[in-house]
């Protein structure tokens, strides 16, 4: 208790869970937990501080859902590789600054307009509480010892689950027998890699995209073809000039990240020729495709595969949260077994308890009704967001709509540099995403990507002043 108490004391009125987050956030930017360092559970955390343990998996879900902190499997919560560190360079001012900003609450959680993120003040944490606990009171001995044993492709039930919800919502026809269970999507990149590609294949992406496979890839020792991406998005007759012997592409058709477009049907036909015609693989990255503000979403790429070609990669981390790192694969038949064995021998699925929640809580009815209310507040958080900068920001930026997505793009103007300007906003909890930063190569983007999720209508006024202000600051 007395550990308590000085854990409340030591930062004023903030929620333990805060401080803890807080605590150990510094520890990671500082370098003292230096990347791969794995962190106590939250059990034995909580018994060392003598707080309530759910305080401490809070903190761990807010330091996974910014990325400081990942799931290693068995060996539990570690530190970010990926993270960044802090600057050893920094002049003594600009060290009590960031200690004065971590005493202080004025960084919120999440970053203000953070791209990637649900609306975590609208997720039923009752619900999914429940849930959690039904299913651990559910494992049997069987499950506790060594699930892999039986769950290679991952948990059947979940599977079913998944398979019906495509068939539905995706227009994808497939059986559990095709659906392999990830660690979200970047897991599931993994196993392509691991699976289907040798080091220097060349992997057509699309430019801009998405970073951090696009850095996956390149570790792998794969030759990367950036593809422009324009009005249509992802070109595929430039991809067929540049590379027509590569041997995967990696595509978001139903909303291509960053920018947001949907990709014509005509251009999904000459994807999907191509990969026919030079046995070449497609991933399918459908990472917010539940999210269709205008008319229904576009059905999926896979939808139309009829060679075989096309591995459909879905998550959960957009509609429940990103903690989770739970995803899954739809799987040509052909290859199902391949990426078994991968699994087997070297990359598990996650743990079995995280996926029985997740199947109870959509055979429950829960994911559909959460599903359905999310859609409805992001259409009006977004419209808000949006009227709010335009009407306030017009002189700084443009905002250009498309129809899905959790986060639109803001166009620079007067001459701003979006990567100096998200380096800015972030000292002041302000978190957009650089757009410039998703460009394989030297280019003219130049803009903010915004996440509206986390931002209710009724403070979209106050948050755009917020980030007006901060960019007149600038100058």
């Amino acid at each position: 208790m007395q550990r308590k108490h000085a854990i409340r004391s030591s930062r004023g009125n903030l929620p333990v869970y805060r401080q803890v987050y807080q605590r150990i956030r510094a520890e990671i930017l500082s370098g003292r937990l230096p990347a791969g360092a794995r962190l106590p559970s939250s059990r034995m955390l909580a018994i060392e501080l003598g707080i309530a343990r759910g305080s401490v998996v809070t903190a761990f879900q807010m330091l996974a859902g910014e990325g400081y902190t990942s799931s290693a499997g068995a060996r539990g919560t570690v530190v970010s590789v990926a993270l960044p560190r802090a600057r050893k360079s920094r002049s003594a001012p600009e060290r009590m600054e960031t200690e004065k900003q971590d005493r202080t609450a004025g960084t919120p959680t999440p970053l203000l307009f953070q791209v990637g993120l649900p609306a975590l003040d609208a997720f039923p944490r009752k619900l999914w509480t429940q849930t959690t606990v039904r299913t651990a009171r559910q494992l049997d001995h069987e499950q506790m010892v060594n699930p892999n044993l039986h769950y290679r492709m991952g948990y059947e039930p979940l599977r079913l689950a998944i398979a019906s919800y495509l068939r539905i919502a995706r227009d994808i026809t497939c059986s559990a027998d095709q659906i392999l269970i990830t660690a979200g999507f970047q897991g599931a990149l993994g196993l392509v890699i691991a699976a289907l590609l040798k080091p220097g294949a060349k992997v057509l992406v699309e430019d801009p995209g998405y970073v951090f496979a696009r850095n996956l890839l390149q570790q792998a020792r794969l030759r990367l073809v950036g593809v422009r991406i324009d009005d249509g998005g992802f070109d595929v007759a430039a991809a067929m000039r540049s590379a027509p012997d590569a041997a995967l592409a990696l595509v978001t058709p139903s909303h291509q990240y960053p920018l947001g477009m949907t990709l014509p049907v005509e251009r999904r036909l000459a994807l999907l020729d191509w990969a026919d015609r030079e046995r070449a693989w497609i991933v399918e990255d459908d990472y917010d495709c539940e999210f269709h503000h205008r008319g229904l979403p576009p059905p999926a790429l896979k939808s139309l595969d009829r060679g075989g070609r096309v591995l459909y990669a879905g998550s959960f981390s957009k509609v429940l949260f990103p903690g989770l790192r739970l995803g899954y694969l739809v799987l040509p038949s052909h290859v199902a077994e391949r990426f078994a064995r991968v699994v087997s021998a070297a990359l598990p699925t996650p743990p079995i308890a995280v996926q029985k929640s997740v199947e109870m809580f959509m055979s429950q009815g829960y994911f559909a009704r959460h599903l359905s209310r999310m859609r409805t507040l992001y259409t009006e958080r977004r419209k808000a967001l949006a009227a709010a900068i335009e009407s306030t920001m017009r002189r700084y930026v443009e905002v250009r709509l498309q129809d899905g997505g959790m986060h639109f793009v803001a166009w620079l103007r007067g001459g701003f540099r979006d990567a100096e300007i998200v380096e800015h906003l972030r000292r002041k909890g302000i978190g957009p995403t650089s757009l410039s930063r998703c460009s394989l190569r030297v280019s003219g983007y130049n803009g903010l990507m915004i996440g509206y999720t986390n931002v209710a209508k009724e403070n979209a006024a106050s948050a755009t002043r917020r980030m007006l202000g901060a960019m007149q600051g600038i100058r």
